[in-house]
């Protein structure tokens, strides 16, 4: 008898938006796979869990999603969580799924925080269709070339970013789409949550004195993207 797959969503930052369920399921399986053992150590000592966590990352991830795979198959149950929130988003959780999938092993989703959707909640902006970009690309002109692609899309647009990368991010997203307003999200539901809207000029110009630190959360809103499009 096979064991399960849980995907099992962990808090973005506040250690208080976990569920009830994702606890117990933590507690109860044999294995968890977390994508870094470090942050995930943290979760588990202030809940008290003290089940065996092993790493599960890119650079590992071929060799020990079929170790993973073979836990299963020997009927352990196993939970995959990621650095934060809700396995699968720019993380390479959908490789174990997809081969869980493929041996016909159980997968079951505990769902819970995700960075995602609590910046569309309290974003403003339509979330009736939005596209998940995720990180666009490191190098500048590949960068630009997927902006200019998704100027054709009327949905709003949701990407991820890292502060090292943010100032260029941001004059990329100025160039791609000019003046357009934006709704930027920085450490969500940690201490020094900060939410501001603005256009990229304005917002490159507080960081350039700030200094960009902690992850970001970009929205461009479909209606304000649109009005440039059609100009």
């Amino acid at each position: 008898m096979t064991g399960t797959l849980y995907v099992v969503a962990t808090p973005i930052g506040n250690l208080e938006d976990v569920t009830l369920r994702a606890l117990r399921v933590l507690k109860e399986v044999d294995l968890i796979a977390a994508e870094d053992t470090r942050r995930t150590r943290v979760l588990l000592a202030h809940y008290g869990i003290h089940t065996p966590a092993t790493s599960y990352f890119e650079h590992n991830k071929l060799k020990k999603g079929d170790t993973l795979l073979g836990r299963l198959n020997e009927g352990k149950s196993v939970a995959l969580v990621t650095d934060a929130g809700t396995p699968g988003l720019s993380d390479p959780g959908f490789h174990l799924v997809k081969l869980a999938r493929s041996a016909g092993i159980p997968v079951v989703p505990v769902p819970g925080a995700s960075a995602l959707t609590a910046a569309l909640s309290v974003s403003g902006t339509p979330a009736d269709r939005f596209v998940f970009e995720g990180f666009l690309p490191v190098k500048a002109g590949r960068r630009l070339a997927r902006l200019r692609a998704l100027t054709a899309l009327e949905k709003t647009i949701i990407l991820y970013e890292s502060p090292h990368r943010l100032l260029k991010t941001l004059a990329a997203i100025e160039e791609v789409f000019g003046a357009i307003e934006l709704v930027l999200f920085r450490e969500l539901t940690k201490k020094f949550e900060e939410i501001r809207s603005g256009a990229p000029a304005q917002l490159i110009a507080h960081f350039e004195r700030e200094g960009p630190r902690g992850e970001f959360t970009i929205i461009i809103p479909v209606s304000q993207k649109e009005r440039v499009s059609e100009a």
